[in-house]
């Protein structure tokens, strides 16, 4: 079971408040491009919408982004769907509760399923935000007013085709590349761009690709500069990541085999990375989001937001996120409009000419939402009560 969230309790408190109601959505909003990393190419993105409301009438928005298939963890959208109807529901539904920890300690007899669970989670972080009137991040403990996001291009055609996509991203302010590779798609794409932006922040994602057989190539990636390697090895591995870490000067970050604060703890401990990359939606929401960040700053470990390819309400709270202090690695938040044709929130969060993200202060959300656009793109729904 997981521990409470290091602030004081009065910051989460209300009182004798319930779930009345919860209704999920599985929308598809249609996708501009495919995406193609490691493990497959994406090109339809799913997603399911949770709204909470209480006994109180208040309510909240969350999204459990899950692939359309079990390629990067074993959830789907589908599988979300299944998991919050038959057995998450059930067990916050009309049940007393007065913090963040109290609905995680309700869903806890659900072993993992992180992705699902963290729609209704963040969904309780926007009615706890109404409640007190006081915005996600000023709750959460975030200091920054502003993020600095990244870019993440997925695997091209061509060469050409991927340092034609730096270019134009570069060109849009964005602070840090990063690209996606596997084995025979890697060091001569590397070089290629170090040859035409000697100096960009640049850093590669494998997506558990490689193997500790693969130690020599992935030694030649030290000479190109590189910001970070993030995730070479197995998708649930730490140990192999401690070898191989000892064999590079280019820092490890981890991803996927990081899905609890104990797992962070646990890879640190044994020098499989120097960074990680925290997704919300990957560990359970932003409250297990909020403890390994704080974990990873005493050991001098940076974190960055990761990102499932949420559309606005999943972005929100990314946002969020990455307002803590620790996140001292730009994000993957790239604007809506890069990846889809339209969006749920009518004022999506727009990056400036500086790559940065401004965070919303307002209560709730922070944006607002279309509820016309959201039954125009559900293609299922469950009411639960």
């Amino acid at each position: 079971m997981r521990g409470n969230i290091n602030l004081r309790k009065e910051v989460f408190y209300w009182q004798d408040m319930k779930i009345k109601k919860i209704t999920l959505r599985k929308i598809e909003i249609p996708m501009l491009t495919s995406f193609t990393t490691g493990f497959g190419t994406i090109d339809r993105k799913p997603t399911v919408l949770v709204r909470v409301e209480t006994t109180d009438g208040i309510i909240g928005w969350g999204e459990s982004a899950a692939l359309p298939y079990p390629m990067y963890n074993p959830e789907s959208v589908d599988t979300c769907m299944l998991v919050i109807r038959d057995y998450l529901a059930s067990s916050v539904l009309n049940k007393p509760f007065e913090t963040i920890e109290d609905i995680n300690k309700l869903m806890s007899p659900v072993r993992e399923n992180y992705i699902a669970k963290t729609g209704i989670e963040t969904a309780i972080w926007m009615i706890l935000s109404l409640a007190r009137n006081k915005s996600i991040p000023e709750i959460l403990g975030g200091t920054r007013k502003k993020i600095e996001v990244g870019e993440s291009i997925g695997i091209k055609k061509s060469i050409q085709e991927t340092t034609e996509e730096i270019g134009l991203r570069l060109s849009q302010g964005f602070k840090r590349i990063k690209i996606k590779i596997k084995p025979g798609w890697d060091i001569n794409l590397i070089k290629a761009i170090r040859i035409k932006y000697p100096d960009i922040s640049l850093m590669v994602d494998a997506n558990s690709s490689y193997t500790l057989k693969d130690i020599s190539l992935l030694k030649k990636m030290d000479n190109y500069n590189l910001t970070m390697i993030e995730q070479p090895l197995g998708d649930d591995d730490i140990v192999d990541h401690a070898v191989l870490q000892k064999q590079l000067r280019t820092p490890i970050c981890l991803d996927e085999s990081i899905l609890t604060l104990d797992d962070a703890r646990r890879a640190i401990s044994i020098g499989s990375c120097k960074i990680i990359n925290i997704k919300p939606g990957r560990v359970g929401g932003l409250n297990e989001t909020k403890r390994i960040s704080e974990h990873c700053q005493s050991k001098s470990v940076g974190v960055w937001i990761g990102g499932m390819l949420e559309i606005g309400i999943g972005q929100a709270y990314k946002i969020a996120a990455a307002s803590l202090q620790n996140c001292i690695y730009p994000g993957d938040l790239s604007p809506i409009d890069f990846y889809y044709k339209d969006d749920v929130l009518i004022d999506s969060p727009k990056v400036d000419k500086n790559g940065c993200i401004k965070v919303s202060q307002k209560p709730g959300l922070g944006y607002q939402i279309s509820e016309d656009k959201i039954k125009h793109y559900t293609v299922a729904k469950i009411d639960l009560k």
